[in-house]
């Protein structure tokens, strides 16, 4: 298809679920990259002769990078062909992961940690965008529900995972473990994506200008609170579970991986009811993972408690999926 106003050739092709799938696995690399320390932190600490503390700087420094990036990669890329741009992102995860492994000092573990936090903000930033030029438009939601179901099983496995490889092969073959996948990622990638040449060359990249539409600054008010909330949940679950609803450290993991697992149904779930209920969804779903906040706070048994987060893993993993559908549509040029 052309596009009338910059004259450049669109794919849009039902055959590209293959690089797709590709980018799902990428993703599912980001994030395990991203959440391995977790479980980490005090063999690195420890054999890096720095304090936990620090070592926790791993985790911080790559959600800077990401941020940097994500707001100022549309300028530094605007004339580079989409599928390169994307596949350099790709491979940043190797190399992060290699650097990571064998990191003998601080300095190391952080660099190479920012190179990671470049590949997701990149990665992720360009996500949607190359999405809606590989599948038709009906597809789109189907799409970003792959990308995210990724995210949402690699978010479950990615600490326990660090910490059994951790116990078994140590802390720098964890980090190791991702190069291969990331590599297998970034083959299925590159022989599956076709020529994906930018839309606009003339394009100024600053971000900020969209949110003077009125309607972008509010979805992106929105997008704000919605994963705000989200997270500063996420972040002190484990201690509710433990100190307010008596979980044991055994029950845990298994309550965590429940919640994965509705995640990875909500992300496919909802994206069949995108297409035709896109605003609905999008309102219905921070009212649901609101109440079931509220309700979490009353609510003292493991049995009930249980049940309240595998519906907020079926929302909340969900949640990106309706915004990047959003987005798609908002924001189609």
């Amino acid at each position: 298809m052309t596009n009338p106003t910059f004259g450049v050739t669109i794919v849009k092709t039902a055959a590209a679920w293959g690089a797709v799938a590709s980018m799902a696995l990428c993703v599912a690399v980001l994030i395990a990259s991203e959440f391995m320390p977790v479980s980490l932190l005090t063999p690195i600490a420890r054999d890096l002769g720095m304090s936990e503390g620090q070592a926790g700087q791993a985790i911080s420094i790559s959600g800077l990078f990401a941020v940097l990036t994500s707001l100022f990669i549309a300028g530094f890329t605007r004339k580079i062909d989409r599928k390169f741009v994307l596949s350099s992102f790709s491979l940043m995860p190797i190399v992060s992961g290699l650097v990571v492994s064998s990191a003998p000092n601080y300095t190391a573990l952080m660099v190479g940690r920012a190179l990671l936090g470049v590949a997701i903000g990149g990665f992720w930033s360009m996500s949607t965008a190359v999405v809606m030029r590989l599948l038709p438009e009906s597809a789109v939601p189907e799409g970003l529900a792959m990308l995210n179901a990724g995210n949402a099983i690699a978010a479950t496995i990615s600490a326990p995972l660090g910490s059994f490889l951790g116990d078994y092969i140590g802390w720098p073959g964890a980090f190791f473990f991702v190069v291969p996948l990331a590599l297998i990622a970034l083959i299925g990638q590159w022989t599956n994506m076709p020529s994906l040449p930018p839309r606009n060359r003339r394009a100024t990249g600053n971000v900020f200008r969209l949110l003077a539409r009125g309607q972008v600054a509010l979805g992106m008010t929105a997008i704000l609170l919605l994963f705000m909330g989200q997270f500063a949940l996420f972040t002190y679950l484990r201690p509710f579970l433990e100190s307010a609803a008596g979980f044991s450290v055994s029950g845990l993991p298994l309550v965590l991986l429940l919640m994965g697992l509705a995640g990875v149904a909500g992300t496919w779930c909802i994206s069949r009811l995108l297409v035709t209920r896109l605003y609905s969804i999008v309102i219905a779903i921070p009212l649901v993972m609101a109440a079931i906040a509220l309700t979490l706070i009353v609510v003292g048994s493991e049995l009930p408690v249980a049940a309240l987060l595998i519906a907020w893993g079926f929302f909340g993993t969900a949640a990106p999926v309706g915004w990047g559908t959003w987005l798609s549509r908002v924001l189609h040029d």
